[in-house]
């Protein structure tokens, strides 16, 4: 009839269309990053991708697998890019390196490859430089115009893969620790939540130059929900998890417990909560497996940052999560329609 037409079927995005949009979401993100730190994140960026490349093209060839179709999915780079934002931008080259391929070879593909992997390959591979090379690891770039000296894009390469600063600067003049690194640091110090957030490192939310990173990884997480390639249920769950626990401490004790909207704004909440634990190769396939699933790593998270030894707990609430991840599908499979119960 005039007037009615049939329903319109769309195709479902292949895994490569979902990993494009994905790395895309990044972008807003990355392009702060580099307007308050600098360039070097983009040679991290590009060391990680080629690495995760080489590492899928080679454990394909040496599982007897396609290498074509599995490079042009994507995976290789997102778990690439992931690894390359979590660490400081002026790591030296090895260590983007041995982490990407530790990640793409051990954490993915000694699994069985893409869909088996029980853990988040991208934190797999931060977890390892991290007990690995504290040191290495904690050489984080200070915002443009906090530093005593900042370093040309060449002078930043020289270090990268030279080791070498020009003459008279040295590593501590360019770099500084996190803001939550400098929170714990300065409340083990019996320092005051009121005067070391009047420290020149922080800004309005949380750490000059790293707010706004955030802030465009929430930009970047806003567009996938918008498109659907994630739900709802993870982001809001896990930041309105981390919101509420941080949110009681600070009421409890303000003095010592900052309050909820810095632990959005600092260190990978923004990333972590958008673009990690929403994995869906690593998070549990039901609604209700996801709720428990963000609220665990939400709790996690705030309790590695207030009372471990690490200054961001993201990446050890993912990984523990992930462990979680069979039981929680176990326990949240709705009932079959139609089943009937069995009798005693």
């Amino acid at each position: 009839m005039p007037g009615f037409f049939s329903p319109f079927i769309t195709k479902p995005d292949s895994v490569s269309q979902i990993m494009l949009k994905v790395l895309l979401a990044l972008i807003p993100g990355i392009a702060l990053y580099v307007w308050h730190f600098g360039p070097a994140i983009l040679v991290s960026i590009t060391l990680a991708s080629l690495t995760a490349l080489a590492t899928e093209a080679l454990m394909l060839r040496l599982r007897n697998r396609p290498i074509a179709p599995f490079l042009k999915d994507n995976s290789a780079l997102l778990t690439g890019w992931l690894l390359a934002l979590s660490i400081p931008p002026l790591a030296p080259w090895w260590l983007v390196v041995i982490g990407t391929a530790f990640a793409i070879s051990v954490s993915k593909h000694l699994y069985g490859g893409l869909g088996n992997n029980p853990f988040n390959p991208a934190m797999i591979g931060y977890a390892v430089l991290i007990i690995s090379f504290p040191v290495q690891m904690t050489q984080w770039l200070s915002p443009h115009g906090m530093g005593s000296v900042e370093l040309g894009f060449i002078e930043q390469l020289n270090y990268i893969f030279l080791g070498v600063f020009p003459e008279g600067i040295k590593l501590d003049a360019l770099t500084m620790a996190t803001p939550l690194d400098t929170l714990k640091t300065q409340l083990h110090l019996d320092g005051q939540i009121r005067e070391i957030l009047d420290m020149p490192i922080y800004g309005r939310l949380a750490g000059h130059g790293s707010e706004m990173v955030a802030a465009g990884f929430l930009l970047g997480g806003l567009y996938l929900l918008a498109t659907r390639i994630i739900s709802w249920h993870i982001p809001v769950v896990y930041l309105g998890t981390l919101f509420a626990v941080a949110g009681l401490f600070h009421l409890l004790d303000p003095a010592h417990y900052v309050e909820p909207l810095f632990h959005w704004f600092s260190g990978a909440a923004m990333i972590g909560a958008f673009f990690i634990l929403t994995d869906p190769i690593t998070s549990p396939t039901t609604h209700k497996g996801k709720l428990i699933f963000a609220f665990g790593a939400g709790l996690l998270t705030y309790l590695i940052r207030a009372f471990g030894g690490f200054p961001d707990g993201m990446a050890f609430a993912t990984l523990l999560m992930n462990i979680c991840v069979p039981l929680i599908d176990a326990y949240t499979q709705p009932k079959v329609f139609g089943k009937k119960g069995q009798k005693s």
